[in-house]
């Protein structure tokens, strides 16, 4: 089992028993605020499409919309647990794998998954990608930051994603 660990992510790329993937992590998990980002295309931002026909223009721009996205959150590539590549043809995968590789380091691989679909929302568009992190909780605020309800659970900022859960059972 190949396990590497950063911070507040842990991935394991090949589980014991599960052939090795190409690519990606098998399993990815982490503590600290959720966030998901919408499925990117190539747009830029006037809305205007970069590199229509061409695979590898077109992932270059929706990975540059994901980095956008993912610091409008404070977080970076190396905060993803899991990308979904929507492809019109699966022959498009090695352009947006080069992409990806341009952002995203080998011993940071996300879990991914990829499927080939029959048409996006417009037909010049061949791919749209999007993603899940995690971001560590902020220092200094230990794992809960919002009240606590009857239910055990916590509200407000900071109560995201790993935390939130009332831990032990009185009586």
């Amino acid at each position: 089992m190949t396990t590497s660990q950063d911070n507040h992510l842990t991935r394991i790329a090949a589980p014991e028993g599960v052939a090795p993937g190409t690519g990606y992590s098998h399993v990815v998990w982490g503590t600290g605020r959720f966030i998901a980002i919408s499925g990117q295309c190539a747009f830029d931002e006037k809305g205007e499409l970069v590199g229509e026909g061409d695979a590898a223009a077109q992932a270059r721009q929706v990975f540059e919309n994901l980095r956008r996205c993912l610091a409008a959150a404070g977080a970076g590539f190396e905060d993803v647990v899991k990308l979904t590549y929507f492809v019109t043809d699966v022959a498009h995968l090695p352009a947006v794998r080069e992409a990806r590789d341009e952002v995203i380091a080998p011993d940071r691989l996300p879990a991914s998954s990829a499927v080939q679909v029959a048409a996006l929302f417009r037909p010049e568009l061949l791919m749209e990608i999007e993603a899940f992190a995690v971001l560590p909780e902020p220092t200094g605020t230990g794992s809960h930051s919002g009240p606590e309800t009857e239910t055990g659970f916590r509200t407000g900022p900071g109560a995201g994603f790993g935390t939130g859960f009332k831990t032990g059972f009185a009586g």
